[in-house]
């Protein structure tokens, strides 16, 4: 676990940012976190700063002067440890929405299966989504269906941001040629290790809606979601993806 680096975006996450800290190193002391954070007006980055002293060889952070999205972020954390010497790259929300205990599940099932990249999923083994509204459920389900009708990817939850990846695959796809964010950026990062054909599978995981601080989701970012994919299939098409 020494070789992995658990990547969390962050922006106004100060109600979980310490409790995420402590609850992915409890998983494993030896698994290195690095938190992104886009300049929170509520401290965040000062609580991860504090917390450096409780971890100071297993906590990093990398603070933007703006708020920049989520893509962004999770590709300044991928190229801040591929300079270094890491070999397999967690993404997890700060929010809890993912379970910290399923970061082992994701890397014993990756090197059981051979894998190049995992997948936490919430719909491989039904909808597995706790204290989501009933819209909210239908608007992510059918998007993923959506998803996998214009792209014909094999993969039942093309948005989660649930992810462990080897070193070679972020480092094969070019990670600042992604162009997308949000649920965009997370569609473009599958589709683009999907069409390499590297060996990508989906685990089973429980998905929890957030209980501290505010959702990020909004209607710019549905928007971009169901059109990127549509030009993401266009640039397959015709060859155009780096």
């Amino acid at each position: 676990m020494q070789n992995s680096l658990v990547v969390i975006p962050t922006f106004n996450e100060i109600e979980n940012i310490r409790s995420m800290i402590d609850a992915v190193l409890s998983v494993s002391s030896n698994f290195h976190i690095l938190v992104v954070d886009d300049s929170s007006p509520d401290g965040t980055a000062d609580a991860v700063k504090k917390m450096k002293v409780k971890y100071p060889n297993n906590l990093f952070l990398l603070e933007r002067s703006t708020k920049k999205g989520l893509g962004t972020a999770y590709i300044d954390g991928f190229n801040w440890g591929l300079k270094k010497s890491y070999e397999y790259f967690f993404q997890i929300d700060c929010d809890f929405s993912h379970n910290p205990e399923d970061l082992n599940k994701l890397y014993n099932y990756l090197l059981e299966q051979k894998l190049d990249v995992c997948v936490g999923s919430r719909y491989i083994s039904g909808i597995n989504v706790v204290n989501w509204p009933l819209s909210r459920v239908l608007l992510s389900y059918f998007a993923s269906y959506y998803v996998r009708i214009i792209t014909c990817m094999p993969i039942k939850d093309p948005t989660a941001g649930f992810m462990l990846y080897k070193r070679s695959v972020l480092e094969s796809i070019n990670v600042d040629t992604v162009q997308f964010m949000g649920y965009a950026f997370q569609i473009e990062m599958k589709y683009r290790i999907w069409l390499k054909n590297y060996k990508i599978a989906e685990y089973p995981i429980i998905f929890k809606d957030r209980e501290k601080g505010v959702s990020k989701l909004n209607s710019g970012i549905i928007k971009e979601a169901a059109l990127g994919v549509v030009k993401m299939k266009i640039k397959s098409v015709f060859n155009r993806f780096n």
